[in-house]
């Protein structure tokens, strides 16, 4: 019976230690713990007669509201509208701020020369920029897919002359004794170097750039994430508020999850140290 038991006890004990159980075991325990303190909080607002009327904030209402939502088309539409005003802000900042970022780390008189306009600019909220913005551009989608751009570039760029800052300047002197041309340069001996600090960087924009989508939706559209949480808001659907609170939520982490996976899938660094 003992040799039988032993293998058995060894597997599951081999299977607990796996970090990927161990990842989703985590995982699972920190969210049932969420919800309990999520389900404490709502019993505590509906003893309280001048809050009872917040309960609907609760998990149980908030997860009964998905499938209305989703019957709706309330879900979809404003997770098209959201992504496709972050995806053109993303585009813009990752276009802007790669090339900036290798002219920083490349360039010490372009780095001396940007540091301090490049600084004022990035420690200026992003939302402070929207009442120009909004007199600008045309229409608020424009105005907001600026706000995302700006708010993104600087992450972006910073990230890129960090990384290229830390390549060793004897790689550039074997390449152009060996022919390489500017665009050999870049293509193969730059961005192989510092893929892993553009991802990194692209993943701290992404997360700027999500937070600052949705307070920017909050006024003058009408879609998006930030457009329903209003639009809940302001006909006291508390529980439809809530659950889109969790899809920015649920968004958001899938869209950090996704990039942490292209950083230790295709970053430099994370290959080299498979070798």
């Amino acid at each position: 019976m003992s040799s039988v038991v032993a293998p058995t006890g060894g597997l599951a004990s081999s299977g607990l230690k796996s970090p990927v159980v161990r990842r989703l075991l985590c995982g699972a325990v920190g969210l049932a713990a969420f919800v309990a303190i999520w389900e404490l909080g709502t019993l505590l607002l509906g003893l309280n007669p001048q809050t009872r009327t917040f309960v609907t904030f609760g998990p149980v209402p908030t997860f009964t509201a998905f499938p209305e939502l989703w019957a709706q088309g309330k879900i979809q539409s404003a997770v098209y509208a959201s992504g496709q005003r972050l995806g053109y802000g993303m585009l813009i900042a990752i276009g802007l701020g790669i090339p900036v970022g290798i002219l920083m780390g490349r360039s010490k008189r372009f780095r001396e020369l940007s540091n301090s306009p490049f600084q004022l600019l990035r420690m200026i909220s992003p939302l402070a920029w929207m009442p120009l913005a909004v007199l600008v551009f045309i229409g608020w989608d424009q105005a907001i897919v600026f706000l995302i751009a700006i708010a993104s570039v600087w992450p972006v760029a910073y990230a890129t002359a960090a990384g290229l800052a830390k390549v060793d300047p004897a790689w550039f002197k074997v390449a152009r004794n060996l022919g390489a041309r500017p665009v050999h340069m870049l293509t193969q001996v730059i961005l192989p170097a510092i893929a892993f600090d553009i991802f990194t960087g692209i993943r701290l924009a992404l997360g700027v750039a999500w937070v600052v989508l949705v307070p920017a939706e909050l006024l003058g559209v009408t879609s998006g994430l930030g457009y329903a949480i209003r639009d809940a808001r302001e006909t006291l659907s508390y529980n439809q508020l809530t659950a889109m609170v969790l899809v920015i939520g649920v968004i958001g982490w899938t869209f950090d999850t996704v990039c942490v996976a292209l950083i230790k899938r295709y970053s430099w660094h994370h290959r080299g140290s498979e070798c």
